[in-house]
């Protein structure tokens, strides 16, 4: 049963279905362009690599596709909404559904009720793929689109103070208690700084405090001999997991419990965490954006058509998205550096276009 505020179910049902199309459509045109353009400009290396080809190209292609999807999806609502309106508008549909009673909000109801399912889509598709791609395509990259020959999440070349001493790992996997260090060395220092020991081993894992080490030999300075240690030696007591997750956090290759977990710990270390706050809420209200662009590209819909303003009309709808965008970008732009308190970085410009929109669409329509 449809709510008042919604027109018949066969008029909502055509305008949300010819609105989802025109939405896949622009976003297929949007996105298989541009991906062949980036693939174009990213050929040249991916082929670099020895024994590269075809479907290391199809590889990249199916790892760059959900990022480009991801971030063109709100831009082809707004298109989609223009498109949509102003051929309805040319064809005097809309004319004829002012004429039967509609008011503009029941005209826009089954658009947005139809942006509202495209931004749940968007969240649950960024969380669940978009930020597997991501971190997959940057550790390739990060080995110039060669063999990757670790977890695409793990870190190299890490290394952690315990006071004087100092623990030292090749590659670090996992998160949380499930770290595991590998091809680790760890410095003993006197009070002078000067090594009296060095340990290394083939792994080492957190036991909670310390890391249990696996396959492990010592050698003594003073002495000048080398003997193995038993498995399960711990050392570096002072390492503790919060120290282990300082690092370059990457929220675009984290979903929303993973970032949690990382702002936690980086909080619990005394770090600055604004810009990563303002990331984490943006991951709501990005997707969330798709929503305002039925609002926000409505006044391409309205108007009489033979008064020669329709083109002027859409390109007001498209301005007023655009600008949506810019304002997005710059407010996290500014939270970055401490300008904006991160959750006004990430939803002032969607309350703010949200008004400006309702503002326009009653003043010219209602």
């Amino acid at each position: 049963m449809l709510f008042d505020f919604f027109p018949s179910r066969q008029l909502t049902w055509y305008l949300a279905k010819t609105f989802a199309v025109r939405i896949i459509a622009v976003l297929g045109m949007l996105v298989l362009v541009l991906l062949m353009l980036d693939l174009l400009g990213e050929t040249g290396d991916i082929l670099a690599a020895p024994g590269n080809g075809e479907p290391e190209l199809l590889r990249y292609a199916s790892l760059r596709l959900p990022q480009l999807i991801a971030r063109f999806l709100p831009y082809s609502v707004l298109l989609a909404t223009i498109i949509t309106l102003a051929a309805m508008n040319a064809n005097s549909e809309v004319v004829a559904m002012k004429a039967a009673g509609l008011s503009a909000h029941q005209i826009l109801a089954p658009l947005l009720l139809t942006a509202a399912v495209v931004a749940a889509t968007s969240f649950a598709f960024n969380e669940r793929v978009v930020t597997r791609s991501t971190m997959t395509l940057k550790a390739w990259q990060e080995v110039d689109y060669g063999t990757i020959t670790r977890e695409p999440d793990a870190r190299t070349n890490v290394y952690f103070n315990d006071g004087n001493d100092v623990l030292m790992a090749s590659v670090m996997s996992g998160r949380g208690a499930r770290s595991v260090l590998t091809r680790v060395t760890y410095y003993e220092r006197d009070d002078a700084g000067m090594i009296a020991r060095q340990i290394r081993a083939d792994r080492a894992t957190f036991a909670n405090p310390g890391w249990a080490l696996e396959g492990a030999r010592v050698f003594t300075v003073a002495t000048a001999t080398e003997k193995p240690l038993p498995d399960g030696t711990v050392v570096a007591p002072g390492v503790t997991l919060a120290q282990t997750e300082l690092r370059r956090v990457d929220p675009d290759s984290e979903p929303l419990p993973q970032l949690t977990d990382s702002i936690d710990a980086l909080e619990s270390a005394g770090r600055r965490t604004a810009e990563l706050e303002a990331k984490w809420w943006h991951k709501i209200s990005g997707p969330l954006s798709a929503v305002l662009m039925p609002l926000l590209g409505a006044v391409a819909g309205f108007g009489l058509a033979r008064s020669g303003q329709l083109l002027a009309r859409a390109v007001l709808g498209m301005a007023l998205g655009f600008a949506y965008f810019v304002v997005d970008n710059a407010a996290l732009a500014m939270a970055s550096f401490g300008g904006y308190p991160p959750l006004l970085a990430a939803w002032a410009p969607f309350f703010l276009f949200l008004f400006v929109g309702e503002t326009v669409l009653v003043r010219t329509e209602e």
